[in-house]
């Protein structure tokens, strides 16, 4: 059965509209970006306090974790930054990884908990980067991790997993309208060391994790939903205030 184009793409704008809305609903972190803009102005605090505003060059990677940031200042001055000179950094994301980032709740949050974030900056888009803890098998590391539960990360910080592997995706033909679900991020409770929390262990992790919040319930489930750990830190994040 032949389709005029403009059906066509109305089918599609309808997918995509219930594909943001179902994400909107059943999560509260934030889509990871892979991809920044080299016209917008980011912003990359050192170490020792100096900030950098300036256009990202490229970002070297190894395995999915940053090795090195290339930023170009105002002044057109080229600076070369391994990972562990940088403290924290807002990066504002390609055209692509902005549309992904709309079935995020983050921007619609009637309560920001952490003030240490410039909140203005993550409503704006920016995605945030800050040095951080991190055990990664046996080794204890000191990795840039990009965050992924902004608004509320004060007591719990969720981080994206680079190697993290994905539930099923939502797509149409050979159009990925929706990535899946992540089976694994890295959280740090309290500022302890990050570790790599699994889809497949969060029964036996969920008790220990939220423990000394009442709130946190599994809304009526038998078991705890992987997919609702975003809300599960906010709940938690609720509680401790």
């Amino acid at each position: 059965m032949y389709y005029p184009k403009f059906m066509f793409k109305k089918v599609i704008l309808i997918v995509v509209l219930a594909v943001v809305s179902f994400q909107a609903t059943a999560q509260e972190l934030l889509e990871p970006s892979f991809g920044f803009s080299h016209k917008k102005v980011s912003y990359v605090t050192l170490l020792d306090g100096t900030t950098i505003e300036g256009e990202i060059r490229d970002i070297d990677r190894k395995k999915g974790l940053i090795e090195y940031v290339k930023i170009k200042d105002a002044d057109g001055k080229k600076h070369k930054l391994e990972a562990e000179e940088i403290q924290y950094m807002y990066l504002p994301p390609s055209g692509f990884d902005t549309f992904n980032k709309l079935g995020s709740k983050v921007y619609d949050a009637q309560k920001w908990y952490d003030k240490n974030l410039n909140s203005e900056y993550i409503k704006e888009g920016y995605v945030y980067f800050e040095l951080a803890d991190v055990q990664v098998k046996k080794k204890q590391r000191k990795l840039l991790m990009q965050l992924l539960n902004p608004a509320y990360s004060q007591k719990v910080k969720i981080y994206h997993d680079p190697l993290a592997k994905k539930t099923m995706s939502i797509g149409m033909g050979n159009i990925t309208l929706a990535g899946g679900i992540a089976k694994s991020y890295y959280i740090s409770k309290a500022g302890a060391v990050a570790y790599r929390a699994k889809k497949k262990a969060y029964d036996e992790d969920y008790v220990s994790l939220w423990e000394g919040c009442e709130t946190v319930d599994q809304a009526g489930e038998e078991k705890p939903v992987w997919r609702d750990l975003g809300k599960h830190a906010l709940a938690f994040s609720d509680c401790q205030e």
